[in-house]
């Protein structure tokens, strides 16, 4: 029983640059799944209701999504997991942690813009891991680069090696159906199926004259021949380079017209790895194992604005996770125990009485948690590969209504918690200093913090090039003692209370490091 559960989940993200189509990819998964009836994005009355992954009240004014959603659904017998990230550059933080949490991805790209920057990183991190990729080229609908164009330019900047599962009939305007080359059948596009599963045409043989008449003889000759590349260029599809991170299979479709969608995800769940083993700095972990284990990849506070509730976010590694029944929090070396865990259905939460290996629970908590925590059955194991980056970006934050100074402290405390950003107190006069990997996290900080805490604040610059975290061979030493006298203008502690030396330029931090060789400077809080 417990191996054929393992066995049923898919747990996967989906990645790319902004405005690729990934939300409405997700959305379009949940309407094959039954999840959801109809799809957000498109309404007949043309009031846009935001896409039911975007639940924070700010990504649905900017059409951006800010925080990972989860989301899951059965499809035929399969529980698959999604993780939706955000495709922005400014919440890359966000996007990276999640990676620690799926099992495989699937990488969405524009067909007129091809492969952009913010996807060359991501593709970059799964690389390294790893984790086995399915490559989606959207918006075939619309004009964009040729195919095969698009297949070299995945293979030469994003360093993988594909081979195409489903094959597009004309692109843009000419744009006919998709040939699904895993299953061997054609599927014709009707241009209106925004809404529904698709009336599909469907034929199951290449040779069928019928489909001739209804492509037209030009193109199915430039089919033929393009298929007939296919088969010249690319390797042979093999499940455990797919597996192994070291072949990539490629979809054509139009997640809009949710065409090109199904054949995704019949060969997905066919396809895709069950939950995967996992390393800890003491061993690697294996979803069969009887002994839960799980860790924490994400907190989310207010989920609901009246309830103050943050939910800690948490992948089952191994064994089963129940309802009532007390867990380790290891880094507390404390017992707790989890009377409502809820697993996600887009906005809806239900709550579970068992979880098994790939599933994600959403944990209440009271600020017991912080990003990378491990839970387990009693043994004392960390989970690597979940860091904090050096922010990019400083500003001080006031306090812009006094009589509100604890909703403020609550409400900056509780964000940092879930890694929207970093907190530095200077060591001199105890100001408070925000870091962000992106700009635009300050706008979403000033907003929450506003709008869930009723805390007003402002910002002030601050010259800063970049924190490092600082650790000492010897914290008694001269050495150490006299850098912290002749720099301590310059250094804060984080909220963990590590000593951060925040460097004014790329020039002061390199003569620091040289003046002051036993001090060790880290640009990850993950030593």
């Amino acid at each position: 029983m417990f191996l054929d559960e393992i066995a049923k989940r898919r747990t996967f993200g989906i990645i790319s640059h902004p405005d690729a189509g990934k939300t409405t990819l997700t959305e379009k998964l949940l309407l094959f799944g039954g999840a959801i009836q109809e799809a957000g994005a498109v309404k007949s009355n043309k009031i846009r209701k935001g896409a039911t992954s975007d639940f924070m009240e700010i990504e649905r004014q900017r059409g951006i999504s800010v925080a990972t959603s989860v989301l899951a659904f059965l499809y035929k017998d399969k529980k698959i997991n999604i993780l939706d990230t955000p495709g922005h550059k400014d919440f890359a933080e966000d996007t990276f942690r999640t990676l620690t949490a799926v099992d495989s991805v699937i990488v969405v790209i524009d067909v007129a813009k091809g492969v952009e920057e913010q996807t060359e990183k991501l593709v970059e991190v799964c690389r390294m891991r790893k984790i086995p990729m399915i490559v989606f080229i959207n918006k075939l609908d619309r004009e964009g680069k040729d195919a095969f164009d698009l297949m070299d330019e995945v293979e030469q900047k994003l360093g993988l090696s594909v081979t195409p599962l489903s094959y597009p009939i004309g692109m843009g305007y000419e744009f006919q159906g998709i040939y699904n080359i895993w299953g061997k059948n054609v599927q014709l596009f009707d241009g209106d199926q925004k809404q529904r599963k698709a009336e599909r045409i469907s034929f199951d043989d290449l040779e069928d004259p019928a489909l001739v008449e209804a492509i037209g003889e030009k193109a199915y000759t430039q089919l033929k021949e393009e298929l007939e590349l296919i088969d010249g260029v690319y390797p042979e599809f093999s499940q455990q380079d797919y597996l192994d991170g070291n072949l990539q299979p490629v979809f054509f479709g139009s997640a809009l017209n949710n065409f090109g969608v199904q054949e995704l995800l019949d060969c997905f769940i066919d396809i895709a790895p069950a939950p995967l083993k996992k390393e800890t700095e003491e061993r690697l972990i294996d979803p069969t194992e009887k002994d839960f284990s799980g860790f924490v990849f994400k907190i989310h506070a207010n989920m609901d604005p009246n309830h103050r509730d943050r939910l800690a976010f948490v992948k089952i590694v191994s064994g089963t996770f129940e309802r009532n029944k007390p867990y380790l929090h290891v880094r507390h070396n404390k017992k707790l125990k989890f009377s409502s865990p809820n697993a996600f259905f887009a906005e809806k939460k239900e709550i579970v009485d068992i979880s098994y290996p790939g599933d994600i629970v959403g944990l209440h908590d009271t600020g017991n948690f912080k990003i990378g925590d491990a839970l387990t059955g009693g043994e004392k194991i960390n989970f690597k590969g979940i860091p904090s980056f050096s922010p990019e970006h400083f500003r001080y934050i006031n306090n812009a209504d006094p009589m509100k100074a604890k909703q403020l402290n609550k409400g900056i405390d509780q964000l940092m918690d879930e890694g929207v950003a970093q907190l530095f107190t200077l060591a001199f006069n105890n100001r408070k200093v925000i870091g962000t990997v992106g700009v635009l996290q300050f706008e979403v900080i000033q907003y929450r913090l506003e709008h869930e805490y009723g805390a007003k604040c402002s910002y002030e610059n601050l010259n800063v090039h970049k924190a490092c975290w600082v650790d000492a061979e010897d914290e008694k030493g001269e050495e150490f003692l006299e850098f912290k006298r002749v720099k301590q203008k310059f250094l804060a502690t984080d909220k963990q209370g590590q000593l951060v030396f925040l460097a004014d330029s790329a020039f002061s931090l390199q003569m620091t490091q040289q003046k002051y060789p036993s001090v060790k400077f880290h640009f990850s809080s993950e030593f």
